[in-house]
């Protein structure tokens, strides 16, 4: 009798903390939540962010403030999640620039892959190659063609070295055999692409979309293995480059050694929050395309595409301004 009453009692005593974790994340979030973004205001992930988060504050019942940290590559904004408190109420709007980041700087205080939880993901931006329509080529292949001819002499314009952009045109250029001039920007690119004075570059659909469909740009493919809904007619890279796959992404990290239990809650919560009609339109109209994941699922997608980007980046000898 002694002996069960023990056993009953230690194994009470042992469920005790899983059950207090338990009732914790139930009342999860009790105060405002900080959702870390490591753009500035009014960039794309920075619009993205703010629609999410609007959405999450009704659910949760609590508001989350958008907070932009800038600077690095976004590599301040996740410094600064790894290093906060692992409760909850410190998030990342992680990005694939963070993946990319990974093996672009060499210096990092954090290793991203294992300092930030994967918590769940909003949706995958899709990227569409385009040229001054001052370029004489009307195809992939044709401008495949044209830039062996000229080598050297076709401005590739990016808003940086190692932005998405970038890294996009350096698989292009790996997979195409072809060579372009890099030119980073600091400000904005459309107008000297408009001008003719850069000739081409890896945009984000919601930046070109405009420009496309008034014929002051010409696409030639979007960045992905097929083709995408907001730009039927325009052929997949895909399609010419087998092997070429290049999306932006976003999602929700957290702190290291925040819980299982509240992590599961962001989740469920987040990806609500994706699901909803109305969230999807708004989402589809910024030309992300919605995606709602596991953390294990999302954990993945970052581990292969720090993998992938850090491949191109050897190859390419890309390093950080």
């Amino acid at each position: 009798m002694k002996r069960r009453t023990f056993l009953h009692l230690a194994g009470t005593a042992a469920a005790l903390p899983a059950l207090s974790r338990l009732a914790w994340a139930q009342a999860y979030p009790t105060r405002p939540v900080r959702l870390i973004v490591g753009f500035p205001a009014g960039n794309a992930p920075d619009i993205v962010a703010r629609l999410a988060g609007q959405r999450l504050s009704e659910r949760l019942g609590q508001q989350v403030v958008i907070e932009n940290r800038p600077g690095a590559g976004s590599n301040i904004a996740a410094e600064f999640v790894v290093r906060a408190p692992p409760d909850g109420y410190t998030l990342l709007l992680a990005t694939a620039a963070n993946a990319i980041n990974a093996t672009l700087y060499s210096n990092l205080n954090f290793d991203f892959v294992r300092e930030i939880a994967p918590v769940a993901t909003i949706g995958r931006s899709r990227f569409v190659m385009v040229v001054n329509p001052a370029v004489p080529a009307k195809t992939v292949p044709e401008f495949i063609a044209y830039a062996k001819a000229n080598p050297g002499k076709i401005n590739m314009a990016s808003p940086g070295i190692g932005s998405s952009p970038h890294i996009f045109g350096a698989l292009f250029e790996m997979l195409a055999g072809v060579e372009l001039v890099h030119v980073p920007y600091r400000g904005s690119i459309m107008a000297d692409l408009l001008s003719g004075q850069v000739q081409v570059f890896f945009s984000s659909t919601s930046s070109s979309i405009e420009y496309i469909r008034t014929g002051k740009l010409r696409a030639l493919a979007v960045t992905t293995a097929t083709r995408v809904e907001v730009l039927p007619d325009i052929p997949a890279m895909g399609e010419f480059l087998p092997g070429y796959e290049a999306s932006g992404w976003n999602g929700v990290g957290a702190p290291q050694r925040t819980s299982i239990e509240i992590i599961q809650k962001l989740n469920s919560e987040i990806s609500a929050v994706v699901a909803d009609p109305d969230m999807k339109a708004r989402l589809a109209g910024l030309g992300v395309e919605p995606m709602a994941m596991t953390p294990a699922e999302f954990g993945n997608l970052i581990a292969a595409e720090t993998e992938k980007w850090g491949k191109v980046i050897r190859a390419a000898n890309i390093k950080p301004d």
